[in-house]
């Protein structure tokens, strides 16, 4: 087992992996930007080493400074959480370099299910579904509306290397085609640097399902099931949960079955997390890997009872996954919602500032995620998640419920939060009734 660990990351997901290492006896060095000097992930780790400014790309994005870190101060390890430099293959090819170890899959392999083009022929060879679309990269509006004409509208283009939405627009008819495919070629361009573009079939009232995958470096691999991810707003999730109220288990053990099979035939080691859109008729599609760990591991980790974070130590030092796809149980349910500085009530718009006063609920089956303290100035230049409150209980129902009780305890004061947001999509008629898919945020915001 590692010794030391660098945690590349900031926020949530920093602390969530900081804990994760106390557990595992790991002792662990912080990374934080002059405007994380007062963060919580700098006051629980047992070193922390400023790399640089408030912006990401003088701080968090400056691999040789992590590198630097990581090695002045004897760290064997470097686990980098979700964005930043998580899915970044010369970082991770880097860290082979220096002998230092990359909680994830290889660069290589980063790069084949990182590029959707590459991830979509790998799994068409392997057999796994894939939503109708284009086999190439496209380059060009004009072209790209020639195979949309083909493919039948409406369509979605992605970019090539995006995630988080960035670089997506739904397409209705061929009008406005070759307009929205240059803004969203200029987005990928700017966020990723790569305007490399793709064009699949648009599948309407669809589900967002998204598969867990562990795979060891000696060739097992599992799935944990399921998450439904599809109450999103913009292509950005706002509540998850598992499993999903519409798969029984002839279909999660076939879709399961899919997702391993993707994972092999991209020779992924780690965790991992197959997407999938589910249509109304029961028809699935592979849409792309996540080649780390998700926002939403938390619901998994509440319906099977494993920790991912130490499961991806674990894997990363070399040990064999210690339980089967038999003995992996899934029970009950689980609900995240993700709270963020935001004013829904103004478009969504950010909220940085002061916490003046945080209390956080608490309970049998709730657990909060969090880098928030009352003191705290949330930065303005970062993603504006800032805690994940996660509810289980026996069924669904009853987890809807125990939500409700946790959002109406939760007190963020001094910032603007989507608690309220929330607490009103949870109360939906649709929702409690299970009839949702990808467009539900927007049909709620209409009325």
């Amino acid at each position: 087992m590692f010794k030391k660990l660098l945690v590349a990351n900031r926020g949530e997901i920093a602390v969530r992996i900081i804990r994760a290492c106390k557990e595992l006896g790991i002792k662990t060095v912080a990374v934080y930007s002059e405007a994380d000097a007062n963060a919580l992930h700098t006051q629980l780790a047992d070193e922390a080493v400023c790399i640089g400014p408030a912006l990401a790309k003088d701080s968090y994005l400056k691999m040789e400074r992590i590198l630097s870190a990581t090695l002045a101060s004897g760290a064997d390890a470097i686990h980098p959480g979700f964005g930043f430099l998580s899915e970044n293959s010369k970082f991770a090819d880097l860290c082979a370099k220096c002998k230092i170890a990359f909680i994830g899959p290889s660069g290589k392999v980063i790069d084949l299910m990182g590029n959707k083009s590459e991830a979509r022929n790998t799994m068409i060879a392997a057999g796994v579904p894939v939503v109708p679309g284009t086999k190439e990269p496209v380059f060009d509006g004009k072209i790209g509306k020639t195979i949309a004409d083909e493919i039948g509208y409406p369509v979605i283009i992605k970019a090539s290397a995006g995630g988080g939405g960035k670089g997506m627009r739904i397409v209705k008819n061929a009008s406005e085609f070759e307009h929205l495919f240059e803004t969203a070629r200029q987005e990928a361009k700017n966020a990723f640097g790569d305007p490399t573009m793709y064009i699949e079939k648009y599948i309407e009232g669809a589900r967002h399902i998204e598969f867990q995958i562990l795979a060891d470096k000696y060739g097992n691999v599992v799935h944990l099931g399921e998450r439904d991810c599809s109450i999103q707003r913009r292509h950005q999730k706002m509540i998850e949960e598992a499993p999903s109220s519409a798969i029984g288990e002839t279909l999660r053990r076939e879709m399961g079955e899919a997702a391993v099979k993707a994972a092999i035939a991209s020779n992924y080691e780690n965790a991992g997390t197959i997407e999938f859109i589910l249509d109304k008729y029961g028809n699935y599609y592979f849409i792309e890997m996540n080649t780390r760990i998700q926002v939403e591991h938390g619901v998994t980790e509440l319906v099977t009872g494993i920790d991912l974070v130490k499961e991806q130590i674990r894997i990363a030092a070399g040990e064999a996954l210690s339980f089967s796809q038999e003995e992996i149980k899934i029970t009950g349910h689980a609900i995240e919602c993700r709270i963020n500085a935001e004013c829904p009530e103004r478009n969504f718009l950010p909220s940085p500032g002061t916490v003046t006063n945080l209390r956080l609920p608490g309970g049998n089956g709730v657990r909060v995620d969090t880098a928030l303290y009352s003191g705290y100035t949330i930065p303005a230049m970062y993603d504006s998640l800032v805690a994940k409150l996660m509810v289980y209980d026996k069924t669904r129902d009853e987890a809807i419920q125990k939500m409700s009780g946790a959002l109406e305890e939760l007190i963020i004061e001094g910032i603007d939060t989507n608690t309220d947001f929330l607490y009103e999509l949870i109360h939906n008629s649709e929702f409690k009734m299970g009839k949702i898919d990808t467009g539900f945020v927007e049909r709620v915001i209409a009325k």
